[in-house]
């Protein structure tokens, strides 16, 4: 994390907050109903009726059977019974392909009724810059030295330009909702979601790159870094379930 002082026309940098530049996503497991002996009774309910309920406190392990085969044959609803919940901050350009999955529930720092913070995102130098390949056929290789210091050093001389003249419009009585317009996707924003292991599951099989999964995905870094940090999450609370994610080619049921 990297900080710089923001100086107003004025030549006073105490008029104004300090621009802090990240390389890392925050994404911290709120509260959660998560448990693979959730799975077990909404799937026994089929054969056992209002008897499935004496499994919800039997120990999970005894039915790891029935997990992996509900996740091999793609028998889905089980695993809705679920919820988890997540704070997640990062830039606003991963929000926009995160909400792209419509199997969750969201809540956004909103830009109409909040003065937005002055944190904006730098890669790190481990992170691919050139793609190379046509269209639909391509990876992302390392980058120069050269060719990161490039990078870096346009997206903060933007990112402070940008933020000066949000708060230039902010100080001159224009609405926040209108002065937001001048600041770029790479400002981090926070926001609340919710989902099911089903749902979940679906999100990592497409945001996660992984040998051995059935169908192969090439997300974007920046979400990825999300996605793995809620997987941490999703493979403590449901071992079985997770467990079950994966012998299955990371294919959600």
């Amino acid at each position: 994390m990297d900080k710089v002082a923001l100086v107003s026309e004025s030549n006073d940098p105490t008029q104004h907050p300090e621009i802090v530049f990240r390389d890392d996503v925050t994404v911290e497991l709120v509260k959660a109903s998560a448990n693979d002996a959730d799975v077990i009774w909404a799937a026994r309910v089929s054969t056992a009726g209002e008897n499935s309920l004496d499994e919800i406190n039997a120990d999970p392990s005894r039915s790891a059977g029935l997990i992996n085969y509900l996740a091999r044959e793609r028998h889905g609803s089980p695993f809705e019974h679920t919820s988890m919940t997540f704070f997640v901050s990062a830039p606003i350009f991963v929000f926009r392909e995160f909400m792209r999955h419509r199997i969750a529930s969201y809540n956004e720092e909103s830009g109409r009724y909040r003065e937005l913070s002055p944190v904006f995102y730098v890669p790190n130098k481990e992170r691919k810059l050139v793609q190379t390949g046509k269209t639909g056929h391509y990876v992302f290789v390392d980058g120069t030295p050269e060719q990161y210091e490039v990078s870096v050093a346009a997206m903060k001389e933007t990112y402070t330009l940008a933020y000066a003249n949000y708060k230039k419009m902010l100080d001159a009585g224009i609405a926040r909702e209108v002065a937001r317009a001048v600041l770029p996707v790479a400002l981090y924003s926070s926001m609340y979601v919710t989902m099911n292991a089903r749902a979940l599951m679906n999100f990592l099989s497409l945001r996660t790159s992984r040998e051995g999964s059935h169908f192969p995905s090439y997300p974007q870094r920046e979400i990825e870094m999300v996605a793995e940090k809620m997987e941490e999450h999703f493979a403590r609370l449901m071992p079985l379930t997770y467990a079950a994610f994966e012998k299955s080619g990371r294919v959600a049921p």
